[in-house]
């Protein structure tokens, strides 16, 4: 790696949650600065992703015993958020990192903590290898963990929507072991054997390099596997956390294209003639456009009111973790996920019936919200979120226990 946190520089350590607010605050102005180019250009953020490193955002979940802010879900949601509104594709690369350090702060042994947190505190970045492409469904995995006679294992499999894999320097990677149960094996960049290719293509979250990894015969010290598969055999906040990030990267798309929505028609649009007919002479004067942005702004603000109220309930459920605890955070999670993802893609959508004929110029690129948003979306039905939601309130029946809720 190229970047200050590989050479040994450190990164800094926040200390409370108003710091990684402010923190947050002030690199989401810098990331809007240039995000539409990285965009359409496809240029990856990297010199971002070394100033997110060096800023300390990263650690700021690590426990306090093991020197981090040891943040609560709202603050994490919010810096997620801030992020997003600014450019969702640099806020997405870095929620896998987030996920695998819960399941050290989970699953991870004393000596895996102190390793891996540490690393964190210093800015190294986790990336993801999870999702694989002709199985079955999205939990088949089947990239397989063979024990050596030294007591390592050999790690073979191909991943695909690799997020953050290309700029990471550690890659957790889902794989099952001889007795079908699922482990992370946390592997380091360039490691023999590993291979990340930047392939990604898609329509939107394009600067993401969510591509593919290749993994052949890469040795993995035991004491770089986690036992996951114990994540789920009892209450767990493991998916709800997950879709937290997930729902608050909405949210941010979705505040973003409003904001810029509201810009374009206040200094780069002309009003209709039959408003001006009607004695409005600018587009902001027109009270067909100041409803419809009156509307739009009200589902906004549903969606991030429904994203603090599922990481309060997360928050909760963390202090006290029961089963019911930990369905209630799933539900409200899920609740805001649903709504944070319609609104995304309504309000990238609705911003060019807003703003007129000019704004679909593919110069301007305000199309890159809606892009990002249908794209991002598409993570995880919220259809099956929406019936989750009905079933706990018609029978009271519990969401499952996996990672995606």
């Amino acid at each position: 790696m190229a970047d200050d946190t590989a050479r040994g520089a450190p990164a800094h350590v926040i200390a409370d949650e108003a710091e990684a607010l402010a923190v947050a605050a002030e690199l989401a102005d810098a990331f809007r600065v240039g995000a539409a180019d990285r965009d359409a250009g496809r240029v990856l953020p990297r010199a971002e992703l070394d100033r997110l490193s060096a800023s300390g955002l990263l650690g700021i979940t690590v426990p306090s015993a093991h020197g981090g802010a040891d943040v609560g879900a709202r603050t994490l949601a919010e810096v997620f958020r801030l992020l997003a509104a600014a450019d969702p594709s640099l806020a997405q690369i870095p929620q896998s990192h987030f996920v695998y350090v819960n399941v050290l702060r989970r699953q991870g042994g004393e000596a895996q903590r102190k390793f891996f947190f540490a690393e964190v505190l210093a800015g190294r970045r986790l990336g993801n290898a999870q999702s694989e492409k002709g199985t079955v469904h999205v939990q088949d995995i089947r990239a397989r963990l063979t024990p050596r006679p030294d007591g390592s294992y050999l790690l073979t499999g191909e991943k695909h929507y690799s997020t953050g894999a290309l700029f990471a320097h550690w890659i957790p990677v889902l794989a099952r072991a001889g007795d079908d149960a699922l482990h992370v094996a946390y592997v380091p960049a360039g490691a023999p054997g590993l291979t990340v290719v930047d392939d990604w293509d898609g329509m939107g979250q394009r600067t993401t390099a969510s591509g593919t990894v290749h993994l052949v015969d890469v040795v993995v010290d035991a004491d770089r596997i986690v036992p996951h598969h114990l994540t789920f055999q009892g209450p767990q906040l493991h998916g709800a956390i997950a879709q937290l990030l997930h729902a608050a990267i909405d949210a941010g798309i979705a505040a973003g294209a409003l904001a810029e929505a509201a810009a374009f028609v206040r200094t780069g649009s002309r009003p209709w003639f039959e408003a001006v007919g009607e004695g409005y002479a600018t587009p902001a004067d027109d009270p067909l456009l100041v409803q419809r942005f009156g509307e739009l702004a009200i589902q906004v603000r549903a969606s991030e009111a429904l994203l603090t109220a599922a990481a309060d309930a997360v928050d909760r459920a963390a202090g006290r973790l029961t089963d019911d605890t930990a369905a209630s955070a799933s539900i409200a999670v899920a609740a805001a996920k649903v709504h944070a993802a319609r609104t995304a893609v309504e309000t990238g959508s609705a911003l060019f019936e807003l703003a007129g004929t000019r704004s679909a110029l593919d110069s301007l690129n305000l199309h890159r919200h809606w892009r990002d948003a249908r794209t991002h979306t598409l993570h995880d039905p919220v259809r099956w979120k929406v019936q989750h939601i009905g079933r706990h309130v018609l029978s009271g029946t519990r969401p499952p226990r996996h990672g995606l809720l």
